[in-house]
């Protein structure tokens, strides 16, 4: 067996001491990251851009892999169901351990290591998980998890003697005591997200999520939508988003679509609303909405614009306001 492995390499805590712990061993890696639409870490700062730093600091190659509509038919329907909101814990790690294998194969590797810790995450972390995640990935035996080495089976790499099982760690459970102290002997600072980024385990962020599995709706650009604004399901099935701030008011109006309705109250401070798809039933509630969020929401009629996102058509409705406890009938979250 070559002394070449691939990396899941997150950039955050678990993964970074997993991979410093192989280069210890003088493996040769690769390192894998996948971005999908629900990584709340990605940004500037966050694990995506700390991926490309741990992979720079070790002198490896990394490689990003984005996960998109493959990743959104694991939230519609997960084999093995969800975690406790909307979270796919076991088919979201196939599905990247599978893409970890296909590349291992590629590049003539021996073997695949990640930064899991036995015990540490409910669902996807427990033995028998980590077995069933194994196999169906096509990885029995050559999965390696150096931060639990100690407590689970030898994988094929140990046994050949490509990797030093004494050197590996049996740490296991949810604490992070142990793997601060390993970094503070390794040097490893400023580690983000370090329990993990997945807005699917947020509990209103998965209401929202679980609105548009239930409605037929989730695709690329209504998950966009989900990262700004309140949200409203309308009486005839329709989708209201309404700004928070002048930022969401600006991302709303960036991301209508040809057959979206866009709402403002102007001259009269208040949000932008975005009508996803809907027809002239909707457009009223959507403004009585709008209103209600406004400055003028004390007042009797409120006169809210509209206007379609393709074929020009505008006009303006004189509207009242709904009422606190009839606004949040409509409420997602």
């Amino acid at each position: 067996m070559k002394r070449k492995a691939i990396a899941l390499l997150s950039g955050g805590l678990d993964s970074t001491l997993a991979a410093n712990l192989m280069k210890q061993q003088g493996i040769e890696i690769v390192a894998l990251s996948f971005v999908t639409p629900f990584c709340q870490c990605s940004g500037k700062g966050g694990c995506g851009s700390r991926a490309t730093e741990v992979a720079r600091s070790l002198g490896v190659e990394l490689r990003v892999e984005a996960l998109r509509e493959e990743y959104l038919d694991v939230v519609r329907s997960p084999a093995r169901g969800y975690g406790k909101n909307m979270n796919p814990c076991i088919d979201c790690r196939i599905l990247m351990f599978s893409r970890a294998r296909e590349l291992m194969e590629r590049e003539g590797a021996s073997f695949v290591f990640t930064g899991e810790v036995l015990g540490e995450r409910p669902m996807s972390q427990r033995r028998d998980s980590m077995r069933v995640i194994e196999k169906e990935s096509g990885l029995e035996g050559r999965l390696l998890r150096p931060l639990s080495a100690g407590l689970l089976p030898p994988t094929e790499a140990e046994e050949k003697g490509i990797v030093d099982r004494s050197k590996l760690l049996s740490v296991s459970g949810r604490s992070r005591k142990p793997q601060m102290k390993l970094a503070q002997q390794m040097g490893v600072s400023d580690y983000p997200c370090p329990a993990g980024g997945c807005l699917l385990t947020d509990p209103a962020y998965a209401r929202k999520v679980k609105d548009l599995v239930e409605h037929g709706e989730l695709t690329m650009k209504n998950v966009n939508l989900l990262r700004a604004g309140r949200h409203y399901r309308l009486a005839d099935g329709h989708k209201l988003v309404v700004g928070r701030n002048e930022g969401e008011n600006k991302a709303l109006e960036s991301m209508a679509e040809p057959g979206d309705f866009v709402f403002s109250t102007l001259p009269i401070p208040g949000p932008v609303a975005l009508l996803r798809g809907g027809g002239n039933g909707s457009l009223e509630s959507s403004a009585r909405i709008c209103a209600s969020h406004s400055d003028a929401k004390q007042e009797k009629r409120v006169p809210v614009n509209w206007r379609k996102a393709s074929g020009g058509q505008e006009g303006v409705l004189d509207v009242s306001p709904l009422a606190p406890d009839e606004l949040k009938a409509f409420r997602i979250e």
